[in-house]
């Protein structure tokens, strides 16, 4: 690592990607939402390998939820959102696809979170805006989030620039990321590895600097 005024910083993927330091968060892979993704059951399959890694090693897994508040609830943002995500004018039709308790909301199967692992409902695309993940993080000593997960384009890239933002080092596993747009996904990606901000990197790569195995 590169010493300055008195801190190390870590400038590349094997350096930061120890238990320890590195957390693994897994990004609203609901079943309400893989099911609407092309890419879904491909990323479901890359975050699978990701997450046995993760828990061989040892590191800190947390999974995020996409909640829709009760219609009342819904304001500006959330009304918006919905109209653009259910291609309709009409804020009356809208329809909450998120629901607490609605089996849409419930992680895939495949992915089941474990009984010592977080999991933080949103209403936001960022996962740190209104969660408790922050003070998590960095009540643990953690400094970088390994993400994959449903969509780049929609809320990982948001969750990569709050992340930074919060003086968090964000680790893009480029392959366990689905979209649902494949051009928007492209873009979102060549946008972070041109920023800077993030590290992108893959699934494999996570799996050898962890020294585990995987099928």
């Amino acid at each position: 690592m590169i010493q300055a005024n008195g801190i190390s910083i870590p400038t590349g993927f094997d350096e930061l990607c120890r238990p320890e330091r590195t957390a693994l968060l897994i990004y609203d892979m609901q079943v309400g939402i893989c099911s609407q993704v092309e890419e879904g059951a491909r990323t479901v399959q890359r975050c699978r390998i990701a997450l046995d890694v993760a828990r061989r090693a040892g590191m800190r897994v947390v999974f995020t939820r996409h909640l829709s508040c009760p219609k009342k609830w819904m304001g500006i943002t959330q009304l918006r959102t919905a109209m653009a995500w259910q291609r309709i004018t009409d804020p009356q039709a809208v329809r909450p696809w998120f629901l607490p308790g609605s089996p849409g909301v419930e992680i895939v199967l495949e992915l089941a979170p474990r009984a010592d692992e977080l999991v933080v409902d949103k209403f936001s695309m960022s996962a740190f805006e209104g969660t408790p993940l922050a003070f998590a993080l960095r009540d643990c000593g953690i400094v970088g989030v390994a993400i994959g997960g449903i969509a780049i384009e929609i809320g990982i890239e948001p969750t990569v620039r709050h992340a930074t933002d919060l003086g968090f080092v964000p680790i893009v596993l480029a392959d366990a990321c689905g979209s649902g747009h494949a051009e928007a996904g492209a873009r979102a990606l060549e946008t972070m590895r041109f920023v800077g901000e993030a590290i992108v990197s893959d699934v494999d790569n996570l799996a050898r600097v962890l020294s585990v195995e995987h099928h």
